[in-house]
């Protein structure tokens, strides 16, 4: 029973470890806690010699396992929800001065950095004229689909 024991602790360790390297979404970690939870209550069964006892030891450790994981659901759930703030997908509902028209292509201002850009075909607008601010909508690789911006917008 102690090799059982020692080869669930082991093999749960594994699992969660090769979980923070495998895109698995909380199988292996689940499956490793599961393992390791299973492994200290064989270890306390072995040492108190009672399901009853063993239990009542393993319980705080079954609690905190849990909570743990209800925390990392928690924030992973409301990581999901947020905004890219960073890379070209932080750019959509920036504005963005043009720079060059958009007919059919031009460019963009933003930030600092100058993008290519085309108009959102969603637009039923003229095309921007240069130093006209747009909002951008899509970014598709190195080219940003922008539209004209509205009054509302371009307020702070």
């Amino acid at each position: 029973m102690a090799a059982l024991t020692v080869l669930l602790l082991f093999s749960g360790l594994a699992l969660v470890a090769a979980e923070l390297a495998l895109p698995t979404h909380g199988v292996l970690a689940t499956t490793g806690v599961s393992a390791v939870v299973a492994g200290i209550l064989l270890a306390m069964l072995d040492a108190v010699g009672g399901i009853a006892a063993a239990l009542i030891l393993a319980a705080p450790v079954i609690a905190g396992l849990g909570a743990l994981a209800l925390l990392a659901l928690r924030l992973a759930l409301a990581a999901d929800g947020r905004r890219a703030r960073c890379g070209a997908e932080g750019l959509v509902g920036h504005v963005g001065v043009v720079r060059r028209p958009l007919d059919p292509t031009g460019h963009v201002a933003i930030d600092g950095e100058l993008w290519r850009a085309r108009r959102s075909w969603a637009s039923e607008d003229e095309a921007p004229e240069a130093g006209e601010p747009v909002i951008v909508d899509r970014v598709d690789g190195l080219t940003l689909t922008v539209r004209p911006a509205e009054v509302w917008e371009l307020e702070p």
